[in-house]
């Protein structure tokens, strides 16, 4: 009886969801047109045309008219697979048109490329082809041109596209599902799960909530607002069987509108013993969206354990990244996921979830404080080289397996990291990327071993990166252990990552006391990143994004302290070590102060000459909250669309915050809450929120408020910046100020009318790595001609004023 309920359950399901499906047969490639990379400067000759005169796309004719370029459309077809192959689509375009017999919305599943453009409205791209991205549209009756932006290069240029219709506006997806496993004997309660919703309606979805169902238990949870034509990803409870046995376990969920239930479906979820490799799920500090970390477990538990942070390459789960390792007797193998299997490269919200991840963990299995690991492969290895400079004194060892060191010599597929700059205005974007640099912090390996591990026929990651990073370590380390495997490839089976040589290596290290540590050389590139290495802290820089340096040595029982430093501003000495009551005598950049130790910490402030002062006032930069523009997204960022322009100004903000939204779900499995202004405005519980303007000071009624102080203003046709000023409609901006009173932030991305808004389409902040400055003024023009159309970057001082640290042209 009950599998006859179970096929009539699929049955009306499977009619419910029953659609229509158009796939894309013929198009037209426009050849190489553009390049965006890890920067916020790109050039894109066929979207200038669309933002100008817009494009007329016809086969034999020119793609880019008052240009050299001699480029012609050309006509391209899909194979049985439906998928259009040709190196014409190689950093170029697909136009592709559809004619609706009346309006009506759709979704696109698009596969191979970056985003695309639906009559005129940007979208988020599929460029990893996973296939799961659902991006509701809305058709106008007649003709609807697409211009689909290839990811591909060359002859491995590929694109597939599709229209489907589903019959119903509301509808779980169960692909991408963010799931927990049961572990036996250990799970318990409720446990979290991200749950993918569309909306293709025209309304938002409010008064939601979804049930789910296992076992004969049900979790009900009340869901966030769903905006129309949006795809998100929902938090929903689900109920642990009282009883687990390992294998599968089919749920139950219903998503009801009020009291009126508006789809339904079945997921499974995996349940493992105890002891066996297993993922968590948790809700994420940085937006609130569930998030999982995945375990190789200790055989049998100790108290105080080792723990092993493993992160993983690009294309991999955490899940299989643990899976590659048998359980350690000395502890668990926790691995983050990045946000994603290729996410951040561990850099920006990367960094965070895997500092996130490490605190879960470090409360979870309570483990020795001294004995916590570092290791990685592939895209991993980098992020070992990145974090384990990042954060020196956190990690008792590291080992990058087959990484490499920097994104501006390896790159992946957004590119590398530039490194030179043609103008004074281009350095000034360049800089903000300083924090990548792992060659730049490599002083800050001194404080733990390193063992770097890497095939020596390796074609994908070669190891000659590995022999650069032996030979500048090879230099100053006292503590370096370096061993090539003898034909290893890329990947050579599970002994890649899980090398017993590595966890021989890191059972000799542990970090060490605090009293045996007498030397500091540490390097930062932002004291909002990473400012302190054991006993000092670099509170605050001189300027943002220049690295700062502290070369520091402690005699206690001389009771001195005495070293150098480069472009520190504050700095903060732990002097617990020390007695209460010692005369101690600080010599820093040869310069003398003595002091008695009465309290366990001592601030120095450098106005040209160090002095006893006090840490930076709370709304200064410093270490919560140091600028460039990308910082308001790591706090639990809300996107606040304007609604006081134009009918082009509003439909623009709107399409660009449900753009971004798209955007950060597929790169970081993210969920963000959309507003508009005045809804904004009427909210009560912002406060410590990350708050993204979409508009101007003209067009955005939040805007007035929260940058009232600002002296980078930018409004309808015009943009002053202190007591310089530009006008015209064409005028892009990016730029962040800090919340009165507040350490979150606020970010304004906008312009100064429809075309210089659309000129701030591009939104390589996702990238990560990618730099972006306090603040930058470009016209619609640098979409020909790059930095030249830079009108101004640069960086507010310490008080968040405007200081001399930026350039105009």
């Amino acid at each position: 009886m009950q599998r006859i309920a179970l096929l009539f359950f699929l049955l009306c399901s499977l009619y419910a969801n029953a659609q229509e499906i158009h796939h894309f047969s013929e198009g037209l490639a426009s050849g190489a047109v553009h390049q965006y990379g890890r920067e916020a400067l790109y050039t894109d000759g066929l979207a200038y045309q669309l933002y100008q005169q817009g494009v007329k796309p016809v086969a034999g004719q020119p793609v880019l008219r008052d240009s050299a370029e001699t480029k012609t459309w050309t006509v391209v077809k899909a194979d049985s697979n439906h998928m259009f192959r040709s190196a014409s689509l190689g950093s170029g375009y697909l136009y592709l048109t559809y004619n609706a017999p009346k309006a009506q919305s759709a979704v696109l599943i698009a596969t191979g490329h970056s985003m695309v453009y639906v009559n005129g409205a940007p979208h988020a791209g599929d460029m990893y082809r996973y296939g799961w991205m659902n991006i509701p549209v809305m058709l106008k009756k007649g003709l609807n041109e697409i211009y689909i932006r290839s990811s591909g290069m060359g002859r491995f240029a590929s694109l597939t596209a599709r229209l489907e219709f589903p019959t119903k506006p509301i509808s779980i997806l169960t692909k991408d599902a963010t799931l927990p496993f049961f572990v036996k004997g250990e799970s318990e309660g409720t446990l979290w799960a991200g749950i993918v919703v569309r909306n293709t309606g025209n309304t938002a979805l409010s008064d939601a909530h979804m049930e789910v169902e296992i076992d004969g238990r049900t979790e009900r949870t009340t869901l966030p607002q769903l905006p129309a034509l949006l795809t998100r990803k929902m938090p929903a409870r689900i109920p642990v069987p009282v009883s687990i046995e390992k294998g599968s376990y089919t749920t139950l969920l219903r998503l009801y509108h009020g009291k009126k239930l508006v789809d339904s479906t079945r997921i499974t979820l995996t349940a493992v013993n105890t002891g066996e490799h297993a993922s968590y799920t948790f809700i994420s500090e940085i937006d609130g969206s569930v998030q999982y970390y995945a375990v190789a477990p200790q055989p049998v538990k100790t108290a105080n354990p080792a723990l092993y942070l493993s992160v993983h390459g690009a294309e991999v789960e955490a899940i299989s990244q643990a899976r590659a390792y048998k359980p350690k007797a000395e502890g668990p193998v926790v691995a983050p996921t990045n946000r994603r299997p290729r996410g951040f490269n561990w850099e920006d919200w990367g960094r965070l979830d895997a500092l996130e991840v490490l605190s879960i963990a470090e409360k979870r299995y309570q483990p020795d404080p001294k004995r916590i690991y570092l290791t990685g492969h592939s895209m991993g290895g980098h992020g070992t080289w990145y974090l384990g400079s990042t954060y020196p004194g956190k990690w008792a060892a590291i080992a990058p397996c087959a990484g490499y060191p920097t994104l501006s010599a390896y790159g992946s597929h957004d590119g590398r990291i530039p490194t030179s700059a043609a103008s004074p205005v281009r350095q000034m974007l360049i800089r903000s990327s300083n924090p990548s640099n792992v060659l730049e912090l490599a002083k800050n390996y001194k404080a733990g071993g390193v063992y770097i591990f890497h095939g020596d026929a390796d074609e994908t990651v070669p190891v000659a990166f590995a022999r650069q990073m032996r030979e500048l370590l090879g230099k100053f380390h006292q503590d370096m252990s370096y061993y090539e495997y003898p034909g290893g490839s890329h990947w050579f089976g599970d002994h890649s990552v899980d090398w017993k040589p590595i966890f021989d290596y890191f059972r000799w290290h542990s970090i060490p006391a605090s009293d045996s540590v007498n030397e500091i050389d540490f390097t930062t590139a932002s004291t909002a990143i990473s400012h302190q290495y054991r006993w000092v802290s670099i509170l605050q820089q001189q300027k943002s994004f220049v690295y700062s340096r502290a070369i520091l040595n402690r005699d206690l029982k001389k009771k001195s302290i005495s070293g150098k430093t480069e472009n520190v501003s504050v700095l903060q000495l732990d002097l617990s070590d020390f007695k209460t009551g010692d005369n101690l005598t600080l010599q820093i950049d040869q310069q003398t102060l003595s002091i008695t130790r009465n309290e366990p910490k001592v601030t120095l402030v450098n106005t040209g000459t160090w002095a006893l002062g006090t840490p930076p006032a709370e709304g200064d930069k410093g270490i919560v909250r140091n600028g460039g523009f990308k910082e308001p997204f790591k706090h639990r960022m809300v996107f606040v669309y304007g609604t006081k322009g134009t009918a082009e100004e509003n439909a623009w903000a709107l399409n660009k915050a449900r753009y971004d939204a798209e955007t950060w779900y597929y790169r970081a499995n993210g969920a963000i809450d959309m507003l508009s202004d005045t809804e904004f405005l009427s909210r009560t519980d912002m406060d410590d929120r990350g708050i993204i303007l979409y508009g101007n000071l003209t067009t955005n009624a939040a805007a007035a408020s929260l940058l009232k102080d600002c002296p980078v203003r930018v409004e309808r046709s015009k943009v002053t910046i202190g007591q310089k000023s530009w006008t015209g409609d064409d005028l892009g901006a990016y730029h962040i100020w800090p919340k009165v009173g507040k350490q979150s932030a606020v970010a304004l991305i906008g312009g100064t009318g429809v075309k210089g808004m659309k000129a701030a389409d591009a939104n390589q902040y996702f990238s990560g790595g990618s730099g972006f400055p306090d603040f930058m003024i470009f016209g619609l023009n640098m979409l020909k001609e790059g930095d030249k159309a830079i009108k101004a970057a640069g960086y507010f001082n310490n008080q968040w004023q405007l200081g001399s640290d930026w350039e105009a042209q």
